[in-house]
């Protein structure tokens, strides 16, 4: 990770540099002025050449010439760092100009001096968050490239219209084409059904059933938003969600909260056997690439498993480390 620290004072800047090197980052880039950043980051029309591709920028709001939250704006404006987190660098009698560095794009504070256990902590939580974004956004990036490769359809096509979610046949797909080029990573995917649903529509109709699929799947995109899962939903009901580099914590984490998402509803159902308002059984199946199960076979798993819920009662987590 390569981390830019920008702060007029030579002080500042070695305190903030010994303490990143004490915790292992060893890639740090220096500058005395937001000038000599601009430089560095290949903003002026006269860099030489020499661009500092960076993770993260601790930049001073005090500074003179340019000021921290000038900086901030011009840095955030130029697209190849509008994700790069940028955390300001103030001191107590500065909290005032903190309204105006969020505003120009800073995500993040410290105060002067700087302490070293929270400068870390701030720079290790901008890191993680980035590499988030990172994983999310290849995602994204590798969804589109595979619908792109779907011809002329009309996007009513891929959009389910009860749920707003892709259609199932788009998960398939999906896992499909990330079978052909496997890593070692971990994949988890999630399949969600509303108990008892098929009882429900036989004796409230069809529009009504749609009518709580549409509330559980705002409550699924709402709960999985930011996390870069792939969700699509079958004519029958049931929710997938595919969740690359998601071990089996963190995706039976999501399920209890998905499971938990949907009793907030508060819908009622008098034909839950589970409690007298909507509920929803969530299964999890895990694999690893290494272990050469296809990852279209995942899919086969979590519905029998969602089966095996549902006959139980539902309202239930099931996990499967495969």
């Amino acid at each position: 990770m390569r981390i830019l620290i920008v702060d007029d004072s030579e002080d500042s800047r070695d305190i903030t540099e010994a303490a990143l090197l004490s915790a292992g980052y060893r890639d740090i880039v220096m500058a005395s002025s937001a000038a000599e950043a601009f430089r560095r980051l290949g903003l002026n029309d006269d860099a030489d050449g020499a661009v500092a591709a960076v993770d993260i920028v601790l930049l001073d709001i005090v500074m003179p010439e340019t000021d921290g939250i000038e900086a901030c704006a011009r840095i955030r404006n130029d697209l190849r760092y509008t994700d790069v987190p940028i955390i300001m660098v103030t001191s107590l009698a500065d909290m005032d100009s903190l309204a105006n560095a969020f505003v120009a794009g800073a995500n993040d504070y410290i105060t002067k001096p700087v302490n070293r256990v929270e400068l870390l902590a701030r720079v290790r939580s901008a890191l993680k968050l980035k590499g988030e974004l990172e994983r999310r956004q290849q995602r994204e990036r590798e969804l589109l490239t595979f619908l792109s490769t779907w011809g002329d359809r009309r996007a009513s096509i891929w959009i389910d219209e009860t749920t707003g979610l892709f259609v199932g046949e788009v998960a398939e797909a999906y896992l499909t084409n990330t079978d052909k080029q496997q890593s070692d990573d971990e994949i988890s995917l999630l399949a969600l059904a509303v108990d008892r649903l098929d009882i429900y529509r036989s004796g409230q109709g069809e529009d009504v059933a749609r009518g709580i699929l549409a509330r559980v799947a705002h409550a699924v995109r709402g709960a999985v938003a930011t996390i870069g899962a792939v969700a699509a939903s079958y004519r029958n009901g049931l929710i997938i969600l595919i969740l690359p580099e998601y071990g089996p914590g963190p995706a039976k984490k999501l399920a209890e909260a998905l499971r938990a998402a949907v009793a907030k509803l508060d819908i009622t159902n008098s034909e839950s056997i589970a409690a007298d308002h909507v509920t929803a059984s969530v299964a999890v199946v895990t694999a690893n690439a290494r272990r050469g199960l296809g990852r279209v076979h995942l899919l086969t798993h979590a519905i029998s498993t969602i089966k095996g819920a549902a006959a139980a009662g539902g309202n239930r987590v099931v996990a499967v480390d495969i």
